[in-house]
């Protein structure tokens, strides 16, 4: 290697490691260390394949989340959608009807969900965070009054190859893993290679000069939360399929605050208009190991709701500062 060549490593390499990706790589690195030699059962091959499967799920939830925020907006509303489509999806399923076709009208709810969303937002312009707050509670309890009544719904009997997605492998790797790399590997297409991805970006970065330059800003923000719901249908599918049964007490859960996590954690500015896949795998990673290690220490249900309530406003307010607010998204309060 030549001297050049390893002077623009080196640069590169100290480049990274002043910034946010470089750093929380660094934490992440140094938190599996610590948490491998202090915790013998942290190392073992159970865990790290339970920490695989939940850091997976976590990671298709951030992929969702990252879409939107990129776009500058944001949805609270993905655990509601989740637990409730597949939910009833389930009850459809012990109904009578075959588990193929249950799940494709879960799969048809979510994405309802997701474009009435979206056209709430897009043409009632109604702020993201309010509107997916309000949307999450109305699909939560449209769910608990007319499609089901138990909180816990097992997974109809007679679905091997269902189970095979949250248990199965494919040449030793959890199924689970594959599906979260498949989705990375296409969102990150859709972003880089596509029309769809740059207009993304470009709302994101400017809103309004976006729309001078021609973009059909409702009709994206439509599709990017109907998206987004989709791809939670995808996580809870996932979830269910794991623990063979789905919880709609998810939806008190502070799951949805931990994905916020990854995707600020990861590089991600709530302000949008930046942002990679590679970020919410970063992010995922690091969060999904401290979740991991701070259970297996037994540590109280109520102070791991503090430290990750505390680094995610250590989070915010670094990226507040790196990636200040524009004047414009400022009075549209759109966040």
């Amino acid at each position: 290697m030549s001297e050049a060549a390893a002077h623009g490593n080196r640069a590169r390499l100290s480049s990274l490691l002043k910034s946010q990706e470089g750093i929380v790589l660094v934490l992440a690195v140094l938190a599996f260390v610590l948490f491998s030699l202090l915790l013998p059962s942290f190392f073992s091959p159970g865990n790290i394949l339970a920490l695989i499967r939940s850091v997976s799920i976590l990671g298709i939830l951030a992929l969702g989340m990252a879409l939107v925020v990129i776009a500058r907006g944001i949805d609270v509303s993905m655990i509601a959608t989740m637990v409730v489509s597949v939910s009833w999806a389930f009850v459809i399923a012990r109904s009578g009807y075959s588990l193929e076709f249950a799940l494709l009208i879960g799969a048809l709810f979510a994405v309802v969900a997701g474009v009435l969303i979206g056209m709430l937002i897009a043409f009632g312009e109604v702020a993201p965070i309010f509107a997916t707050l309000a949307a999450g509670s109305v699909i939560y309890g449209l769910g608990r009054t007319f499609f089901f009544t138990l909180e816990m719904q097992n997974v109809p009997p007679g679905a091997e190859w269902f189970s095979l997605i949250g248990q199965g492998r494919i040449l030793g790797v959890p199924v689970t893993v594959v599906i979260f790399a498949m989705l990375c590997l296409a969102l990150h297409l859709v972003l880089s290679r596509t029309r769809f991805g740059w207009q993304t970006y470009a709302m994101g970065n400017n809103p309004g000069a976006a729309r001078i330059t021609g973009i059909s800003n409702r009709p994206m923000i439509v599709a990017q939360y109907a998206i987004s719901a989709l791809i939670a249908y995808g996580a809870g599918l996932v979830l269910a399929s794991s623990a063979s049964a789905i919880n709609a007490r998810l939806f008190n859960s502070t799951m949805i605050y931990d994905i916020l996590l990854v995707v600020v954690l990861g590089g991600i500015g709530l302000n949008g208009g930046h942002g990679k896949v590679r970020n919410v795998i970063l992010g995922t990673i690091f969060v999904g190991i401290l979740l991991n290690g701070m259970t297996i220490m037994n540590i109280a249900y109520t102070i791991q709701n503090l430290v990750k309530g505390v680094v995610l406003l250590l989070a915010i307010v670094i990226d507040s500062l790196v990636n200040p607010r524009d004047e414009q998204t400022s009075q549209q309060g759109d966040l």
